[in-house]
Parts: C-alpha cells; sequence; structure tokens
C-alpha cells in the first residue's frame, strides 16, 4: 500500500477558493490565511491544523505566557476563540456570554454579550454545562445556546439580528455543539439523548434565521431526508422505511441519536458530514432492532439535506458508544491511488478511516488492544464481531456486566483530534477507562431523565492511568507513538506546520509536543483543568497559542458540580475522583507566544 500527503490543509482551501464559485467565498478565504482561526476546526475539513511556523519544535521551550483573561464563569470551558483580523471572540458555558477582545489591546473588552436564559435548562443539561463554541460568516456571530436558541449577532457591535428556536428545554433538548457556517446556511444539532428526544440537524438561513431543512436521525423517510433508491450504506441503497424497520412499534419517537458534535464540510462535494448519537434508553433490552440510524456517519447535501450515504457503527447499541465525534476531511494515496476520505475515532474503541464520496468502509482498527466489547470490525459488511461476555442485552435488566473496554466515556468524546498533513498523522486524545454496566427498566416522561442503567467507570487494563494522546497512521490503521497521561486528555488538539502539536490536559496543563515523536517541549499549569480546544493565530507578525482552561465537562462534572456519588454524572465521578487534588474550578483564557 503506497501513500502520497497533500501538502498542506491550507492548499486545499486555497485550491477551493478559487474553483467553488458555491462555496462561502468569506470563509474561504479566512481559512486561507494563516494568521486566522475563523472557525472552531479552523477550517471546513475540520483539520485543527495551521501553516503557522513561528513556534516549532526548536523553539517551543521558549513559550512564555503573554496574557490571560477571566471569562466570569467556573463551569466546563469547551470549544476555543476565534480570530479574524484584530479581534478574538470567545465564549463561555452557561449562560453562554460571548466577548469581543481587541488585539491591538490584548483583553480589552469591544463588547459582551449575555443572554437572558432560564435556568431550569441547567438540570436538563446531560454532562456539565458546557458550549462548543461559536462560528462566524458574513460579519455575523452564531451561538447556540443552553435553552436551543440560535442566535445571531452583528460581529461589530454584539447586537442581536436574529434568534431562532432549535429545540424544546422542557422535553429535555439543549444545545451545547458549535454550530457550521456553509454558503448561506448555518447548520446545528441538538442535545437530549438521556431524555428520550429525538434529534436532528437543521440548515437555517443565515440572513433571515428561517429553517431551511431538518434531518431526524430515525423515523420515516420523508423526516430523515433520505431517498431509499440513492441513500446508501456501504454502497447498497437502504431502500424503504430503513429506520422504522429497525425499531419496535413507536420506540423511534424517543429515539435519541442526537447530534451534539461536529459538522465537517466539503465543499467541492457540496457534502456536509456528522454523527449521531446513543439511541434511548440506555437499557438495550427495552428496544430490540438495530436502532437505525442511531451511531451513525452521515453524509448530507448541504443544500437540500438529502443523505447521500450513511453508515451506522454500532447498531443496537448496548454501551453508549455516541457516533458524534469529528469527521476530519483528508486526501491521501491508498494503493496508487488519490482518494477523498474522512476519518473517525468513535467513542466504541475503534478508529475508521472510510472513503468521503462514497462511504466505503477501508479502515476500522481498534485505538487500544483493551477494547473488548467487539474482537473487530467487517469491512465488507461494516458489523462488529460482537463479544457476547461484554454484552448488556444478552445478560439482562438488573444484572452488571464487568469489564466492558471502553467505558460510555469512549477511547475519545467529543474533544477534537487534529491532522497533520506534514507527517499523514492524526494526533487523537484519548481516555483509557473501562466500565461494569447494569441496565435497568425505566418509563419515560417528557423533561425527565430517560438513561435506565447505572455504570461504574475505572482505569483500563495496564495501569491506573485514565488518558493519553497518540499518533495515529490512518491509511495504516496503527498509531507512531502514545503518550500515556494521568487523566483523560479532554482538550481539543492543534497542531501546525512548526512540527509541533499541542493539547491541554484535566489538571490544568498546556502540553506541547513533537508531532512526529511525540517529545515533550514545553508544558505550563493552568489555573484549571483543561477541557477547550487549543488555536492558533499571528498577530503583529507574531504567533499566539491559545486555550480556555476550566474544568467540568463529562470527565470534570464531579469536581465541576460538586458530585459525590461514584456512579453520578452517568459513572463519571468515581473514575475521576482524585482529579480534586490536582486542580479547582476556573474560567480562563491563556495566550502564550515566544519569549523575546
Amino acid at each position: 500500500m503506497r501513500r502520497h500527503w497533500l501538502c498542506s490543509g491550507a492548499a486545499v482551501v486555497a485550491l477551493l477558493v478559487g474553483g467553488s464559485a458555491l462555496a462561502n467565498e468569506e470563509l474561504l478565504t479566512l481559512q486561507a490565511n494563516p494568521a486566522y482561526w475563523p472557525m472552531q476546526s479552523r477550517d471546513y475539513h475540520n483539520t485543527r491544523y495551521s501553516p503557522l511556523a513561528q513556534i516549532n519544535t526548536e523553539n517551543a521551550k521558549d513559550l512564555e505566557v503573554a496574557w490571560t483573561f477571566s471569562t466570569g464563569v467556573l463551569r466546563g470551558h469547551e470549544g476555543g476563540p476565534l480570530v479574524i483580523g484584530d479581534v478574538m471572540y470567545i465564549h463561555t458555558p452557561f449562560p453562554n456570554i460571548v466577548y469581543a477582545l481587541d488585539l491591538n489591546e490584548p483583553g480589552r473588552i469591544i463588547w459582551k454579550y449575555e443572554p437572558k436564559q432560564d435556568p431550569n435548562v441547567i438540570p436538563v443539561m446531560c454532562c456539565d454545562t458546557v458550549n462548543r463554541g461559536v462560528a462566524y460568516a458574513d460579519g455575523k456571530i452564531f451561538l447556540h445556546q443552553a435553552d436551543t436558541t440560535l442566535v445571531a449577532l452583528d460581529a461589530k457591535t454584539g447586537q442581536v439580528i436574529w434568534q431562532a428556536k432549535n429545540g424544546d428545554p422542557s422535553k429535555g433538548e439543549t444545545g451545547t455543539s458549535a454550530p457550521m457556517v456553509y454558503k448561506d446556511k448555518v447548520y446545528v444539532g441538538i442535545s437530549g439523548g438521556e431524555f428520550g428526544v429525538r434529534c436532528h440537524l437543521t440548515a437555517y438561513d443565515i440572513n433571515s434565521g428561517k429553517m431551511v431543512w431538518r434531518a431526524y436521525s430515525m423515523g420515516p423517510d420523508d423526516e430523515i431526508l433520505f431517498d431509499p433508491e440513492k441513500t446508501t450504506e456501504l454502497g447498497k441503497p437502504v431502500g424503504k422505511d430503513s429506520s422504522l424497520k429497525t425499531w419496535e412499534g413507536d420506540q423511534w419517537k424517543l429515539g435519541g441519536g442526537c447530534t451534539w458534535g461536529w459538522i465537517s464540510v466539503d465543499p467541492e462535494l457540496n457534502l456536509v458530514y456528522y454523527g449521531s448519537g446513543n439511541p434511548g434508553t440506555w437499557n438495550p433490552v427495552q428496544r430490540p432492532g438495530d436502532n437505525k440510524w442511531s451511531m451513525t456517519i452521515f453524509a448530507r447535501d448541504a443544500d437540500t439535506g438529502v443523505a447521500r450515504w450513511v453508515y451506522q457503527m454500532t447498531p443496537h447499541d448496548e454501551w453508549d458508544y455516541d457516533g458524534v465525534n469529528e469527521m476530519i476531511l483528508f486526501e491521501a494515496e491508498v494503493d496508487g491511488k488519490m482518494r477523498k476520505l474522512l476519518f473517525h475515532v468513535d467513542r466504541n474503541g475503534f478508529n475508521y478511516t472510510l472513503d468521503r464520496v462514497t462511504g466505503e468502509l477501508l479502515v476500522a482498527e481498534k485505538a487500544f488492544p483493551w477494547v473488548n466489547w467487539a474482537k473487530r470490525i467487517d469491512l465488507g459488511t461494516g458489523l462488529p464481531e460482537r463479544d457476547p461476555r461484554y454484552s448488556t442485552h444478552l445478560n439482562g435488566e438488573d444484572v452488571t456486566t464487568t469489564n466492558i473496554c471502553p467505558a460510555a466515556l469512549g477511547t475519545k468524546d467529543q474533544q477534537p483530534a487534529a491532522w497533520n498533513p506534514d507527517l499523514g498523522l492524526m494526533i487523537v486524545p484519548y481516555n483509557t477507562v473501562c466500565m461494569d454496566y447494569e441496565p435497568f427498566r425505566v418509563s419515560y416522561t417528557a423533561g425527565q431523565p430517560y438513561v435506565g442503567a447505572t455504570v461504574r467507570m475505572y482505569p483500563a487494563p495496564g495501569g491506573d492511568t485514565l488518558g493519553a494522546v497518540g499518533a495515529w497512521d490512518p491509511v495504516k490503521g496503527q498509531h507512531k507513538w502514545v503518550n500515556i497521561e494521568r487523566f483523560s486528555v479532554w482538550s481539543g488538539v492543534l497542531t501546525t506546520a512548526g512540527g509541533i502539536a499541542a493539547y491541554g490536559t484535566l489538571d490544568g496543563y498546556l502540553k506541547v509536543v513533537d508531532a512526529a515523536t511525540g517529545r515533550l517541549l514545553y508544558k505550563f499549569r493552568t489555573p484549571s483543568g483543561i477541557i477547550g480546544n487549543v488555536m492558533t493565530y499571528l498577530h503583529d507578525g507574531k504567533q499566539y497559542i491559545a486555550v480556555y482552561s476550566g474544568v467540568g465537562g463529562w470527565a470534570g462534572i464531579g469536581l465541576a458540580a460538586g458530585l459525590t456519588e461514584e456512579t453520578a454524572g452517568l459513572g463519571a465521578v468515581g473514575a475521576y475522583r482524585a482529579l480534586s487534588q490536582y486542580t479547582s474550578l476556573g474560567g480562563q483564557l491563556t495566550v502564550w507566544t515566544l519569549g523575546d
């Protein structure tokens, strides 16, 4: 198998600017400018790669804190800042404050937007009050608030231009995800799988806020926007009622399949890519069948929402292995032919590479040898070969299945990986956690938890640590190097043309490593645990690296929310009890640059 890597993500974007009149020209132009970080993943392909190289493997040791900013909120800070021109846009968890900061006078507030939301939304937010970031396009900042309000703000003044209601918190629907803007639409998902909601991806007009289309994860063909003859899975048409046939009765109406993860775009194909989460309830005995299309990768037409292809990774999920993690789009030579590919690290412990044009499954390998719920993935059928010893369905209700690996947290959750095209490697933040799982019967009441399982988590075999960072070859399907961390790495990774990778740790360190070898180059302990995503930008000729610190998220929910019961936080509290010995609550932006 021979491979060849494209020179850089920026080169791809530059080509698209000249070759795709359909694309949002402003965003493509901003992505082509290495000085800026114009969207949460930096580019449509979700690479988190920057062409900047001023900070590199030789001088990263000389990094110093340049400036800091307190957000004023003490909960989990996921996502990261945007930089467009001389302005940085930052956000917070609930109440979802947005700040515009002047980079010419670092930390000076140009404007502040603080929505007035009903605090009753907090109890129906599954795993902390996080928000994964704002989006920018056409002079507007787009925010998906906890109460599901999608708001467009004037980027210069912070004034509200329009608002749209994307869900109903009284039913358990909430907003945690970052919007994605492409062409004249802003795309946004919905959270609430633990409350029995039926989730969707929705496209809104960026100028008016009017809904253009909505695609549910499960239900009738006209509501999931499937063409039975043209929508395919692994090259074959899905057929009529592909979702309804896999649910018993009307259970699909409580089907979950939430869409709170990241969205990618291929402007050349005019496709948007994203994943769906767990089926409701966590008790698999109550919902026989494959439960399509939960746990699924979707490729949809950006204009109409009609699905081009789908791939369900974990049919009839028994472990809460959400499929919402990011889809990284990249190009590589496989068996002598250049192909447009998609890389996805799933919560189920397998790392996948697919052809993003056709949905063909090319690679599906375990992230770690201790992943045990399935022995392998059949590349022809796409189906996992399950190990019945770790089935929570076969063992039945009120019976605890032990030593399932990975835990519901997955080998990776929403914290995004990064693609380094210079090395042909994905730099992946990992959780190394296993679990015991006891399903129990649960009834549905709107707005009340619809979980139906008790979970206890603990370190994976091989030690007492809970996390790692690894460099994964997405074509060979194997690691080049792996660094062990004390706690899960719940931070998004940055890679750059300077040969570095940077990430944060739950105990508060920013770490910069050599992307080729994993060798530690620099570390600095911030005031709180880091679950934010590292980014970089250029201002006045100097390169900066920035990240939020503010412990929380699912892994840090015990500390963030003051929970103590071992099985609280959907099982995470017990595993991360020691975190309180290493960090405390906070909400801060920290920015570094090279010392003079």
